[in-house]
């Protein structure tokens, strides 16, 4: 072997070995699903190359992985005719591991080997699940289409670091050789082996053998002789592409390890539909929903979508074209007829039939969603709790189905005594009072602020339902849906509050007279406040607490601007209107009030107060604070 190097692993990497060694995961079998799974994308990607270079098949077009083992030696070996890898590659994607993340692995780590088991997947280290069981691992690759000469072989005891050497290898592909451990001479067996393919791999579109030993000719039970069976490989798997198949054939079982082959993962997937489609247009879909999010699914620009095959051909991986980003935690393949083989990611973004594909693939995920939450209440709601708030990207990102996705939305809401989000909007609406036409609802920083806010209490005197909103992304999912089911959303922090027939004509005329009566005092409040407030009313709203602030119609929420002041964006100079309630005890004493100081200061606090129960913090606290001891002390 020629110019070998040797390697550290990263501290990340290392670390991660150590568990693998010593036995983290409890479902060991897993390793051979992961290095299975990995050798099938490989065949996968030469079968798309191919399309446009067919001397990548170097006159051996059959692809295939191939499983066998050597009782002697204590090794499985795993190899496919695939794509392989160059010596660069080979030292990026098995040098390192979990590109990014990788600091979020090991924070969910739980030392629960069955929660633990989940990660592996998650986080893209299937390769290193080998260390489960072996405690050297040889990798021969040779990448399709380059000289025999230029082969590599990496190698590692799981340790602190790894060898990289040049090789000759006259077959492309890539071929794993495991060096088992002791304890772990159970997967030195044809029985073993077979069944572990069976039970993940059996569904994957590329066969995976076994070497079959020669049977000698032998006489039945009629006394006929049975002719002998040459040594041979064997395909131990169906090698069917299971989407093809016809869904009355396939048992859930079938459809739960399919996911876990395409999706990574090691749980089962909550919720999928298998869809074929003939007639103007022809496709098959099969989408499935996870049981978890992804560790990185709050980066928007990391690559999502489906797998996308043409005529039962592999294309390519996250086809993002054919699910909008706020469908982003989707997984599953499609297989269109209408497609070129050659297709590239260019040609997807601009042909007619790429949008009527993913119109269909999202029509079809939100209706899988809406019979999900109609069936299972309690599985739909942790769906929502891992999922909810990328879901709430939609009305913004896709007009024509808002209501759709408007109708999968969960709140939590006055009704509710728990932050709990599970109130639906049709819930909501089915509750409304018969005088009531708006959806009222409050944002606030956490589900404690929304529930304790002042700016319910005249809706709780009359036992009108508020949606508590406390989300970052609830304030922006509002501004892209002003309604639902024709009824508008409404602020309680904002502009005058209208409840429309919720008033009787005994309150309006009662607002109205205090309006009068304290007309004056208002007058005497806007010139002690100035500048600090845009109005002074009276309000309606209050019914315990003696004021508040709220923003007017036509400037930004209070909310809305502390967002965009966490993001360092620029926000809009705005000043609130102070709201006064006429029958708490403060206000009419304040009223009453001849000594004009005490009057500034009193007004003052009170304004203080409001902006600290609305916005949580003050400009100068130690202001409130020194006028706070001033009037204790008289």
């Amino acid at each position: 072997m020629e110019h070998q190097q040797n390697h550290t692993f990263s501290a990340d990497t290392g670390k991660l070995l150590k568990l693998m060694i010593h036995s983290l995961y409890s479902n060991k079998e897993i390793f051979l699903r992961e290095l299975v799974s990995n050798a099938a994308d490989a065949a996968d990607k030469l079968r798309f190359k191919a399309l446009s270079d067919g001397a990548l098949f170097e006159n051996d077009a059959d692809l295939r992985v191939r499983l066998s083992f050597d009782a002697d030696a204590k090794t499985v070996t795993i190899s496919d005719n695939g794509i392989g890898m160059t010596r660069d590659e080979v030292v990026e994607h098995l040098g390192t591991i979990a590109k990014s993340g990788t600091s979020d692995f090991f924070e969910q780590l739980s030392g629960d080997q069955v929660k633990d088991s989940q990660l592996i997947g998650q986080f893209g280290v299937g390769f290193y699940s080998a260390f489960i069981v072996a405690d050297k691992v040889v990798v021969n690759t040779r990448k399709a289409g380059e000289e025999a000469s230029t082969g590599t072989r990496w190698e590692s005891a799981g340790e602190a670091d790894y060898s990289v050497a040049d090789i000759e290898k006259a077959d492309r592909g890539t071929e794993i050789i495991l060096h088992l451990r002791e304890d772990e001479s159970e997967f030195l067996n044809d029985y073993k082996l077979r069944t572990i393919v069976s039970k993940y791999s059996d569904h994957i579109s590329i066969p995976v053998e076994m070497f079959t030993e020669e049977v000698a000719e032998v006489k039945n039970e009629e006394g006929e002789d049975t002719p002998a069976v040459p040594a041979h490989w064997e395909a131990i798997n169906k090698a069917t592409a299971l989407w093809s198949c016809p869904k009355a054939e396939l048992k859930d079982e079938e459809y739960q390890e399919f996911y876990k082959h395409i999706a990574n993962d090691f749980e089962n997937p909550l919720t999928w539909s298998h869809n074929k489609v003939e007639g103007e247009q022809e496709y098959t879909s099969l989408l499935y929903i996870p049981k978890r999010a992804p560790f990185d699914m709050w980066n928007r620009e990391k690559a999502h979508g489906l797998k996308l095959y043409v005529q039962r051909v592999f294309i390519m991986d996250d086809a993002e074209q054919f699910m909008p980003t706020y469908l982003r935690f989707v997984k599953g393949i499609l297989d269109s007829n209408d497609l070129p083989l050659n297709v590239s990611r260019e040609i997807l973004q601009d042909t007619r039939t790429t949008g009527k594909l993913r119109s269909a693939c999202t029509k079809r995920v939100l209706s899988m969603l809406t019979k999900f939450a109609k069936k299972n209440d309690t599985e739909y709601n942790e769906f929502w709790k891992e999922f909810g708030q990328v879901l709430k990207e939609g009305p913004a990102e896709d007009a024509a189905n808002k209501e759709k996705i408007a109708k999968l939305f969960r709140f939590s809401s006055t009704e509710t005594d728990s932050a709990e989000q599970n109130v639906s909007l049709d819930a909501y609406i089915g509750r409304m009072k018969e005088e009531q036409d708006k959806i009222y609802y409050i944002t606030a920083d956490s589900f404690n602020a929304a529930k304790n806010s002042p700016h319910l209490e005249i809706l709780r005197k009359k036992g009108v339902e508020v949606l508590l909103l406390s989300d970052r992304v609830d304030e922006w999912l509002l501004s892209h849906l002003p309604e639902y089911d024709g009824k508008t959303f409404t602020s309680v922090t904002q502009g005058d509050l209208d409840l429309g027939k919720l008033d009787s004509e005994e309150d309006k005329k009662e607002q109205e007279k205090q309006e009068t009566e304290f007309a004056s005092f208002v007058d005497r409040v806007k010139e002690v406040l100035g500048d600090k407030v845009k109005d002074v009313r009276i309000t309606h709203r209050l019914t315990s607490t003696p004021s508040c602030i709220v923003a007017d119609n036509d400037d930004m929420s209070t909310q809305m601007a502390k967002l965009m002041a966490q993001m360092g964006q620029p926000v809009p100079d705005s000043k609130p209107i102070f709201e006064l309630n006429p029958e708490h005890v403060m206000v009419t004493t304040l009223a009453d009030m001849a000594d004009e100081d005490k009057f500034a200061q009193w007004a003052e606090l009170l304004l203080e107060q409001a902006v600290l129960s609305e916005k949580g913090s003050l400009d100068d606290p130690s202001e409130f604070v020194n006028r706070i001891n001033k009037l204790l002390l008289g």
